[in-house]
């Protein structure tokens, strides 16, 4: 099941992905981050409750995307009770690449970076209940900062660079009994400022704290191990950068369960209500490939299990 999040007269609806071109609406007159937030506190099956309350009202897909009507596909209706954060390091690269990571593995003098790629080699993935290696973490802002699809990803004036990062996301909402419960998956570009980055490891903080966008699509329940995607950049009409991508636990040093484990273990992100947008990592930048991103260009990131690509201009600020 994947749900998409849209105004529909003014008001926030979700809604049913039927197919490529249809989306039904759910019979509940609110956000789904409210429709959703009762299930949670209720202790109800997503799926099964959803699959309940389907209504005869049918949208076009398309028509609710080219008239702007497509939003965060789960947002807190308090912005500062949603926590953005990420985990770095996850990803093991493209089949390429892997000998090459292994044969680093194995040298001398590793980065601080490489050593803690090889902790998530050895450790990431731990068995039921246990609690494995910890992954590089960061935080990214509060729920302002995360743009609808579709629209532009705003680039302060103090940035270096405005590179894209397509990932996985998990979305989460806490429940009474301070339990974080996972509503599902979307796809996210985590947008950094590679420059910045490449400047200090220690600069990593600043490189994150930039705008980012998810959806449009969540999808409920498990995540597939093996998801393979595309991520593109579009200038002036024409692709300029394209590359496939690979992720799911297959292609990750840590399983997600491990990812949720070391997020949640702090009191202080398992206040109930709250919503946390949660990134797992990439191994694919056009950044790596020597790309320099321009005022207008567009990303578009897709994965087929996600259903519609995210799409995202960018647009430079002035002082």
């Amino acid at each position: 099941m994947r749900l998409v999040s849209l105004k529909v007269k003014n008001k926030s609806r979700t809604a049913v992905v039927e197919n490529e071109n249809s989306l039904r609406l759910i019979d509940f007159d609110g956000s789904t981050y409210n429709l959703l937030k009762e299930l949670v506190f209720d202790g109800e099956d997503i799926e099964s409750y959803i699959s309940k309350r389907l209504t005869d009202d049918i949208i076009n897909y398309a028509d609710a995307i080219e008239q702007g009507c497509i939003e965060i596909p789960m947002m807190h209706p308090d912005e500062a009770h949603c926590l953005v954060s990420g985990t770095g390091l996850t990803h093991m690269g493209s089949a390429d690449t892997r000998n090459a990571m292994h044969a680093k593995l194995n040298e001398d003098n590793l980065s601080d970076s490489m050593k803690m790629f090889k902790r998530g080699m050895e450790g990431g993935k731990p068995q039921d209940g246990e609690l494995g290696a910890e992954p590089e973490w960061f935080y990214k802002g509060d729920g302002s900062i995360v743009v609808p699809p579709y629209q532009s990803l705003p680039v302060p004036s103090f940035a270096e660079d405005a590179g894209e990062e397509p990932e996985i996301v998990g979305l989460y909402i806490i429940n009474k009994a301070r339990v974080p419960i996972r509503i599902g998956f979307c796809i996210g570009n985590e947008f950094s400022d590679h420059v910045k980055e490449k400047q200090n490891y220690l600069l990593l903080a600043h490189s994150k704290l930039r705008p980012c966008s998810i959806g449009p699509e969540i999808l409920v329940g498990e995540l597939p191990k093996d998801l393979t995607g595309v991520s593109k950049i579009v200038r002036n009409g024409n692709v300029v950068w394209e590359k496939t991508f690979l992720t799911g636990e297959d292609n990750m040093v840590h399983s997600i369960a491990n990812l949720e484990k070391h997020h949640f273990k702090y009191e202080q992100f398992c206040k109930p209500g709250d919503m946390h947008i949660h990134f797992f990592g990439t191994s694919t930048l056009s950044f790596a490939d020597g790309i320099k991103t321009q005022d207008g260009d567009v990303f578009e990131i897709s994965i087929p299990e996600f259903g519609k690509a995210l799409v995202n201009s960018i647009d430079y600020q002035s002082n």
